[in-house]
């Protein structure tokens, strides 16, 4: 009896372990070309005005009403939760009590030179970022950006969804915790699928005939994209575009460190006989060493520019595309993409 206590006991304090906690505070998260923070009721209506439900069923595979009342109904869970409402009183909940958070994108970026604020009609706001179906028993959220029609094509979201995801990533309490992060796309929605995998997103499943393609008047397959905890680099996902860390958003620290230390790992593998002489006391004393050693210098350009964090280019990573597939902060095209004009380009 005593015996069976003791089982139901220690499942009881496992699933305690890996329910989600009560209240969140939504942190504020910097970009190099956006900010994010929490979204509120009122940024609904700077959506309309953005235009944001523009061509949906092409990015989305929804038409236009209802990605509108989803993208709603998000917010208020959002809000939900940062007022510490269970999903049933939340008048929005999810049966499976998942969760939502929903960030503001907005951005001080002056394209066209005028010496005006681009989105200040709409308060600076671009557009929103969403992690949404946030499961806490199997550490898995989904990641959704949607951006006003002329803010799309300029790597608004390549900015933005790098750093979403390292705060997602990131353990607890610093960030959320998850093991998994994923994304759907419609197939014709080829510049999507690009970027995500440009994020390190690669392909995992297809639910085929599930969208209805209104312009081709066909059926069209979703595809699913993920990512896991162990195979996201925080630094090349931003890397790849000529952007860089910056250590105080939520979750960089934490995730820097868990890096290093894998990376510790990785190099005392690879040395000769380290499977004979690598311990774990090894193992720590080489992740500390890593950890205190100085940063690589920065160029004098990127120390004006970004108060972030470099690493060499040449060490060990998991990240699954080759060096030659990345960019350097030199070749940054997002400082120029969109100058002195509109842009309606799909897809972000």
């Amino acid at each position: 009896m005593t015996e069976t206590n003791e089982t139901l006991s220690l499942a009881t304090d496992a699933q305690l372990t890996r329910d989600l906690p009560h209240s969140i505070v939504i942190p504020p998260i910097t970009g190099e070309m956006v900010h994010l923070r929490p979204a509120t009721v009122e940024d609904l209506l700077r959506l309309d005005e953005l235009d944001a439900f523009y061509g949906a069923s092409k990015i989305t595979g929804k038409d236009a009403a209802t990605e509108r009342a989803v993208v709603h109904t998000w917010v208020r869970r959002s809000q939900a939760w940062e007022a510490g409402q269970a999903p049933a009183e939340s008048g929005v909940g999810d049966p499976e009590s998942r969760r939502t958070i929903a960030w503001a994108v907005l951005t001080d970026a002056d394209h066209d030179d005028d010496g005006m604020i681009d989105a200040a009609p709409t308060d600076n706001v671009i557009g929103m970022i969403f992690l949404i179906d946030i499961d806490g028993w199997s550490r898995s959220a989904r990641i959704q950006i949607i951006l006003g029609k002329d803010y799309r094509g300029r790597g608004y979201s390549r900015d933005a969804m790098p750093r979403v995801m390292t705060y997602g990533f990131a353990p607890e309490p610093a960030g959320l915790g998850m093991h998994r992060i994923w994304v759907s796309v419609p197939e014709t929605n080829t510049r999507s699928i690009s970027v995500y995998q440009s994020l390190g997103f690669v392909p995992s499943g297809t639910s085929r005939d599930a969208l209805w393609d209104v312009e081709n008047n066909k059926y069209q397959d979703l595809i699913v994209m993920d990512t896991l905890v162990d195979e996201y680099d925080p630094i090349r996902s931003l890397d790849a575009f000529g952007m860089h860390l910056i250590e105080d958003n939520p979750g960089v620290k934490e995730a820097l460190s868990a890096r290093e230390h894998s990376m510790a790992i990785q190099q005392r593998v690879a040395e000769p006989g380290a499977g004979e002489q690598s311990t774990a006391a090894d193992e720590s004393e080489t992740s500390s060493e890593i950890a205190e050693a100085p940063a690589q210098p920065q160029s004098t350009s990127e120390q004006a520019t970004t108060g972030t964090h470099t690493r060499s280019t040449d060490e060990e990573s998991n990240w699954p595309y080759g060096q030659a597939d990345r960019k350097s902060s030199k070749e940054a095209w997002w400082r120029t993409l969109g100058r002195g004009r509109k842009r309606d380009t799909e897809g972000e």
